[in-house]
């Protein structure tokens, strides 16, 4: 397998954070700090604990306050490339403009809001199994509501407070062969290049049953920094280790 030191995380920083209100108003998305850090070093720490301490930032709205961060915040001595990729361009278009900066036949990609407890090295080993284009880390996600269960009558059997739901959603935490970039100008990622892949049958999903967050809203923000003061962060594999 290849070692994971080798291998190379871009991780796509761009966006302008509108769900999530005032937060973004002076800083991106990324900056925003979960316990004394920026949601996007969580995501890098996740990376870097496991191996992978290269990383390419994909950089967009704000993108010149995540470059001065990690210009004086560096303490881990990560190697970390960032690349202006426009404030409007499509994920597909961030990643084809670092296509050069790749020198291994694959790579990881993440969003850079989103926390989970995986292993990436499983996540790796089951890319290199079946050889597709990409493999995405999927995961089950639980309702915002609650669920209410009736019968034919009409009566209610059940209440169920927030259950996790049977669909898997695309978490991110993707592994990425460069044949990818052979494709990325042909439309959005999700919604064009990945499907595109489906019909071709060059893209897998790695089920991940571990925890998983995105801090899309306000609600998520105050979630992951109350999960991070009550030491419960998932996500905080660094200090497993130790």
């Amino acid at each position: 397998m290849k070692n994971l030191k080798d291998l190379t995380a871009v991780i796509l920083c761009g966006g302008k954070g509108l769900r999530i209100g005032e937060l973004t108003a002076k800083v991106p998305k990324p900056l925003i700090e979960i316990g004394s850090k920026p949601i996007l070093w969580h995501v890098m720490k996740i990376f870097a604990c496991q191996g992978v301490k290269r990383f390419i930032l994909c950089l967009g709205y704000r993108g010149k306050h995540i470059r001065d961060y990690f210009r004086k915040e560096n303490k881990e001595g990560w190697d970390i490339r960032c690349i202006n990729t426009g404030v409007d361009s499509l994920k597909s278009r961030r990643i084809l403009q670092v296509e050069h900066l790749i020198k291994t036949d694959n790579f990881f990609l993440a969003y850079g809001d989103d926390v989970a407890d995986i292993n990436i090295n499983k996540l790796l080993s089951f890319h290199l199994q079946l050889k597709p284009y990409v493999t995405i880390t999927t995961v089950r996600m639980s309702s915002d509501f609650g669920i209410v269960k009736t019968d034919n009558k009409h009566f209610v059997t059940e209440f169920s407070e927030k259950p996790v739901l049977n669909e898997w959603i695309n978490g991110g935490f993707m592994v990425m062969n460069k044949k990818v970039f052979d494709y990325l100008d042909e439309g959005e990622l999700e919604k064009d290049i990945f499907n595109k892949f489906a019909k071709l049958e060059k893209i897998c999903a790695y089920k991940h049953n571990g925890s998983w967050k995105a801090m899309n809203t306000l609600k998520d923000y105050m979630e992951l920094n109350r999960m991070w003061k009550q030491k419960q962060a998932f996500w905080n594999l660094w200090e497993r280790k130790k």
